[in-house]
């Protein structure tokens, strides 16, 4: 399948979120969304790029823009989660990460010196209408809120 690129109308996904109810992508048309995909919660730098977002959702909404956090941790994980960090976003479940492989943000990777398949720490910028504005792959968790905003404009 080939990756998507800038312009591409980002695909429509349905996934469990941690409050229980389903989330569909497209019911946030008419917003910007920053998509980021994550390895795991509650390790080190996946709780520093929660709490940058977190931190940053202020200024994120003046530029109409929501946060959306996807990993394949399970709801319940998601729900300690949010609240250890008093996330105010969503984090969605791709447990079997077809939503991962959808948006480039799976394949293989060097961890521990060995090449393994996992999460690819990737970020994806929608806009009002459903394209993509900015999709970045191989993000560093430090800093990608500030990025991100400063994409925004």
């Amino acid at each position: 399948m080939p990756q998507l690129q800038v312009g591409d109308v980002a695909p429509d996904f349905t996934l469990p979120a941690d409050n229980g109810e389903d989330f569909t992508l497209s019911a946030l048309r008419g917003r910007r969304v920053v998509l980021y995909f994550y390895p795991k919660d509650n390790t080190s730098g996946c709780t520093v790029q929660a709490c940058e977002y977190r931190d940053s959702e202020a200024a994120l909404a003046d530029k109409n823009a929501v946060v959306i956090g996807i990993s394949r941790d399970s709801s319940k994980r998601h729900q300690g989660f949010r609240g250890k960090h008093e996330l105010s976003f969503p984090l969605l479940t791709d447990a079997d990460h077809a939503v991962h492989e959808v948006y480039g943000a799976w394949g293989e990777k060097r961890m521990y010196g060995k090449t393994v398949l996992g999460v690819l720490r990737t970020t994806v910028l929608i806009d009002e209408q459903g394209a993509i504005l900015d999709i970045e792959r191989k993000v560093k968790a430090r800093g990608d809120a500030q990025r991100v905003l400063s994409l925004l404009g």
